[in-house]
């Protein structure tokens, strides 16, 4: 529970407005924010979600197969499985889901949750930096929906991504890097209705 406390702290003290209207566009380099994305080997997570006044917790495994598919599975600590996931560039497979959460709404929201985290859309056409003081939001639009990640303007540290529309933001997300540049910490939390993520990692003996 204290990882998703101390995660939920910290997107408090990071959040800001929800409204991108008042963004100034900028000629900055949106492909900077490729030296954050994710490179994941093995990690595996202590998980807590809170959605809509129900609480899980678990164990989350993130590992990158030898296809550099990038499979995670999330279950309780005594092996019941909620999920497990496969992604691959633009794809993204379903191998397993409890009965309870197969659902279309839940399935799409945590697809998409989990992409803005694994920095999936970095190659989408029409990319561009907004800037807000001295932030700079570089935008990666996909449809209807635009993925943000937000950095200093020298985009030498991120400092949060949020996914939203194009004028409203709806679920903001920190990362934390640890010494192997795998994350230590993650945390995820929507705006328009109760649900929260929060990752912590642990020391995995299978990595040693």
């Amino acid at each position: 529970m204290r990882c998703l406390l101390y995660v939920s702290c910290w997107l408090i003290c990071a959040a800001c407005s929800s409204s991108y209207k008042k963004l100034q566009r900028t000629e900055a380099d949106a492909v900077c924010v490729e030296a954050f994305k994710p490179v994941f080997t093995r990690a595996l997570y202590n998980t807590q979600v809170n959605v809509t006044g129900k609480h899980l917790s678990g164990l989350l495994i993130i590992k990158t197969m030898p296809d550099s598919s990038i499979r995670m599975v999330f279950s309780s600590e005594a092996g019941f499985k909620f999920f497990d996931f496969e992604f691959y560039k633009n794809e993204f497979k379903v191998h397993y889901i409890f009965s309870q959460m197969n659902k279309k709404p839940v399935i799409k929201t945590l697809r998409k949750d989990f992409e803005l985290v694994l920095m999936q859309h970095l190659n989408a056409p029409g990319s561009y930096t907004l800037k807000s003081n001295e932030d700079y939001y570089h935008v990666f639009p996909d449809g209807q929906d635009f993925y943000y990640y937000i950095t200093d303007s020298a985009c030498s540290n991120l400092l949060r991504m949020e996914r939203g529309s194009r004028k409203k933001r709806i679920l903001e997300a920190i990362m934390h890097k640890g010494s192997d540049g795998m994350p230590d910490t993650i945390g995820i939390k929507h705006h328009n209705f109760s649900f929260d993520i929060g990752l912590k990692r642990l020391q995995d003996d299978t990595e040693r």
